[in-house]
């Protein structure tokens, strides 16, 4: 099996913020790490596929409007039409107080991992293209 991975980065805006404190739905990483299956799929088959679930999650720190998320995934196993992989989301920037200066962020010293899961994608074999 050849290793296939995906990394995408997205800005946490203020339309993501579903809690107070400007909280973000855990359930948005999980979005994030659906559009990285997507794109293995589309690697490995030439196909977006279908994502069928997850076998574990683990949300381990709060995100919040303005943080900066890197999405990986990594395909760990290919079965005939499944596809297993392992995501990570790590915060890379956040918004930081800074009096007067409203739009302050910086750059994290070490990325900080916030969500883990493992799932799988399915491309049914009539639409796999061998890529």
């Amino acid at each position: 099996m050849k290793p296939i991975e995906s990394l995408i980065r997205v800005r946490m805006s203020a339309h993501d913020a579903h809690y107070g404190g400007n909280l973000v739905d855990g359930a948005k990483m999980l979005n994030l790490f659906g559009d990285v299956a997507t794109e293995i799929a589309i690697i490995q088959d030439g196909d977006e596929g279908l994502f069928v679930g997850y076998e574990k999650i683990e949300f381990l720190k709060p995100v919040y409007a303005g943080d900066f998320i890197e999405a990986r995934g990594r395909m760990v196993h290919a079965g005939k039409t499944s596809r297993k992989i392992e995501f990570e989301a790590r915060k890379v920037i956040a918004p930081v107080d800074v009096p007067g200066q409203a739009s302050a962020a910086d750059q994290l010293p070490e990325p900080v991992v916030v969500c883990r899961a493992i799932g799988t994608t399915v491309v049914q074999t009539q639409f796999q293209r061998g890529k």
